[in-house]
């Protein structure tokens, strides 16, 4: 009998990134790829995905200086997103040398500090071997001009674009070295590194490390929901307390404000969490669903506002996320700490309220 488990029966056997990367579309490879540049965010000021009709031979493009403040000399790298079913051979590419070629020599943009080409299966033998030698590339290219290059660098050029005069001579001392190629393996080991891998590979999430270190005196960016706090003991004692001295001796206050703190905290480090290892907007939907299921008992009439802190922290509890990745790594101190992070926005719209004012 063959060993079938669970998982496989309800979902299919797992596909490795790097046979799922050959299935992706034209569109979703551009796409995985500006994913993969986040990795290398420190190297660019910007990344951009010029991909489609017009791009000139520019699909991903990271910028080293600024393209506005330099118009004419920036420093940028291109990334060529080439989406085939084999390794890629000369004869895929030489229209993307001439169009660099061209393109530069018009003084379009500025010649590429390094041109990569990226394809799920590679770059084969023997335009690896092009890469290694540019002179050899260079000629190879003029060798092939007509075939390749003369009609299909654009439409615009009825008689084509002949490869003589200064064009030839540019030609000649362009520096092909330029050209570079990324391995499959390098794109799949560096994009694990960024927070769209498990969104597009799956796996599961890595395990949440939780530190129980904050600060000892409440910071500046706690202050709106520390306040809110304070007003709802306040609101439940019937005296005015505003600091920690004034509850000092209360210890039913005193006991929730730390927990209030610690949950704050850890909710806080789930945000982080999230996106160092998740797409952006995951936590955004999973706080949004919290104060969907909590709104109203926000909005229900309590004995006081302590009361109801506890009420909407207790709802928060018990709230079943079923649709968020996050739900696998999180737990009802998360929840709760939601809840106050919901009531630490200091926008007057905010709902998040713990007593009302006349």
């Amino acid at each position: 009998m063959s060993n079938v488990n669970l998982v496989q029966v309800l979902t299919g056997a797992s596909v490795l990134p790097i046979h799922r990367i050959k299935l992706f579309s034209p569109e979703e490879w551009e796409e995985f790829v500006e994913e993969w540049l986040t990795f290398k965010e420190l190297d660019y000021i910007e990344v951009e995905r010029l991909g489609g009709a017009g791009d000139k031979g520019r699909d991903v493009i990271g910028y080293v200086t600024c393209p506005k403040t330099n118009p004419d000399s920036y420093v940028w790298d291109n990334f060529q997103c080439k989406h085939y079913d084999h390794a890629l051979r000369p004869s895929d590419v030489w229209t993307e040398f001439g169009k660099v070629c061209y393109y530069t020599y018009l003084g379009d943009f500025p010649v590429p500090r390094h041109y990569y080409f990226i394809a799920p299966y590679g770059v084969g033998t023997s335009l690896a071997d092009l890469l290694r030698k540019p002179d050899i590339l260079r000629q190879e290219l003029k060798d092939n001009w007509d075939k390749y290059c003369k009609f299909k660098i654009t439409k615009k050029m009825p008689n084509g674009i002949e490869l003589t005069g200064a064009f030839l001579d540019y030609v000649d001392q362009f520096d092909f070295s330029i050209f570079l190629k990324v391995k499959p393996l390098t794109l799949i080991e560096e994009h694990s590194n960024t927070r769209y891998h498990i969104s597009r590979f799956g796996g599961g999430l890595p395990e949440r490390t939780y530190s129980d270190d904050m600060p000892e005196e409440v910071t500046n960016q706690e202050l709106v929901y520390v306040t809110k706090l304070f007003a709802a003991y306040s609101d439940a004692d019937g005296n005015t307390l505003t600091t920690l001295d004034c509850i000092a001796s209360k210890k039913k206050y005193l006991n929730h404000f730390k927990r209030a703190r610690k949950c704050f905290y850890k909710t806080e480090q789930l945000k982080h969490f999230s996106r160092d290892k998740l797409p952006a907007g995951v936590y955004e939907s999973y706080q949004n669903e919290i104060a969907s299921g909590v709104i109203n008992v926000v909005e229900d009439d309590h004995e006081h506002g302590f009361q109801k802190v506890k009420e909407v922290e207790q709802e928060a509890r018990k709230l079943a996320i079923t649709s968020n990745p996050l739900t696998l790594c999180s737990d009802g101190d998360d929840r709760a700490g939601v809840c106050h992070h919901l009531a630490n926005d200091p926008s007057d719209a905010n709902e998040f309220i713990w007593i009302e004012y006349d």
